[in-house]
């Protein structure tokens, strides 16, 4: 099993769960144990000044808690990229200057944070559940650019990610953003 843990998981076209359609996941855990990471393109309504008003002036905007997935969508988890050389405890590496911040920590504490995004609730797949899917297709595994975790426009993330690959892969980007309007 290769990890895709610090990948982006791209939903197929053909994946038609209504949680995950044109989905675009930032993967922070993936071992034997399982896989767990956040949806990325899935603003909420929901202010992070009205729910961890700390942070409200740390997260990049838009400034709002994004739908990370189904599972437990009680809990929060923020992803931030930071400085390297002023990285420090409070922050929890994934991949490269992306990583995972404790939010009972002031922002002003954590060294080195540049941008941050907060996620209620996350996507899990139970052990071997997330490579069965692989084998289906019903994912793409991509590499990440820096800044697809905190895109300025996060809905239209999907066909960004598709528009920067090669050969077949590019053409999805023309794929509709409303499939039954086609």
């Amino acid at each position: 099993m290769e990890s895709t843990r610090g990948k982006l998981l791209v939903a197929a076209p053909s994946l038609s769960d209504p949680n995950f359609r044109q989905t675009v996941l930032m993967m922070l855990e993936h071992s034997g144990e399982g896989a767990l990471g956040v949806v990325l393109n899935r603003p909420s309504e929901l202010t992070v000044s009205s729910t961890i008003g700390d942070w409200a002036t740390a997260v990049s905007k838009p400034r709002v808690v994004f739908v990370g997935g189904p599972v437990s969508q009680s809990s929060v988890i923020a992803l931030a990229s930071v400085a390297l050389d002023d990285a420090d405890e409070n922050w929890s590496q994934v991949k490269g200057r992306i990583g995972t911040v404790d939010l009972e920590r002031d922002p002003g504490d954590i060294g080195g944070l540049d941008e941050v995004r907060i996620f209620a609730g996350y996507a899990a797949w139970a052990p071997g559940q997330l490579e069965a899917e692989l084998a289906e297709d019903a994912w793409f595994v991509l590499e990440f650019d820096g800044s697809d975790p905190f895109s300025e426009d996060p809905q239209e993330l999907w066909w960004q990610v598709f528009a920067r690959q090669q050969g077949e892969l590019r053409q999805l980007r023309l794929y509709p953003r409303n499939p039954a309007d086609n």
